[in-house]
């Protein structure tokens, strides 16, 4: 259900992610940099958008071996990702149809006793395994360029993994330390909630999902994409509850 009682921010939250479609990365990371300074750290939103706003920066600052190898499609591949992100938090604040994906971080935004670091993954889980396959569609139609194994884009998204293991540690830290800078003391959840849920794992799957749907059409599709929101949105509940 929606939220009940608005929070102060959740205005110019709408203004912010219903604004100009966006056409670069720098542009993405621009908009993420304002929600993260507008969200108060008891907002759950605001630490998938900050684990979110470091994965992009490094692909936007960190190219493997100094240049990617289909910059256009990845640049392009990653503007349409944070679209769907976006447009999920404006669909939510506006009342409006929402994945259950993205439904099970958005409901517990202000819920007591969930670590940082499980609204951080419950967002990842909704934004990868939910949006990233749509958006890899959306960016062959748009470029006219399926890639396949062994292709630019797929070493490209494949660098992208390594990335983000090399990001993960200093964000792990990040969502464990408290407003005061004091790191949190380990009871496990981490290491529960990382053997529960692989990032690099999910883009994977993201992967073969996305190659899954180029062979449907129509009523067929459109339930695989239903199937698969609804078992996110379980998954998404799931690691907000361990």
């Amino acid at each position: 259900m929606q939220t009940a009682t608005p929070s102060p921010v959740d205005e110019p939250l709408y203004s912010l992610v219903s604004g100009p479609s966006l056409a670069t990365i720098p542009d993405v990371i621009a908009r993420m940099q304002a929600i993260d300074a507008l969200l108060p750290v008891t907002d759950g939103l605001k630490w998938f958008n900050r684990l979110y706003l470091m994965v992009t920066q490094q692909v936007d600052l960190c190219p493997p071996g100094g240049a990617w190898q289909s910059p256009v499609w990845l640049d392009y591949l990653d503007v349409v990702f944070a679209g769907f992100y976006f447009g999920a938090v404006a669909g939510y604040l506006s009342r409006g149809s929402v994945p259950s994906a993205w439904n099970a971080l958005f409901e517990a935004r202000y819920s007591a006793g969930i670590d940082r670091i499980q609204f951080a993954l419950a967002g990842m889980n909704a934004h990868i395994n939910h949006d990233l396959a749509l958006a890899l569609l959306a960016t062959d139609a748009r470029l006219n360029v399926i890639p396949v194994a062994g292709s630019a884009e797929s070493a490209d998204y494949q660098s992208v993994n390594a990335l983000l293991k090399t990001v993960m540690p200093s964000a792990l830290n990040m969502l464990a330390t408290d407003t005061l800078g004091v790191l949190a003391e380990d009871t496990g959840k981490i290491g529960r909630l990382l053997a529960f849920w692989d990032i690099c794992s999910a883009r994977n799957l993201a992967w073969d999902f996305a190659n899954h749907l180029r062979d449907l059409t129509g009523l067929t599709r459109d339930a695989a994409i239903t199937a698969q929101d609804a078992t996110t949105g379980a998954l998404g509940r799931a690691i907000l509850a361990v």
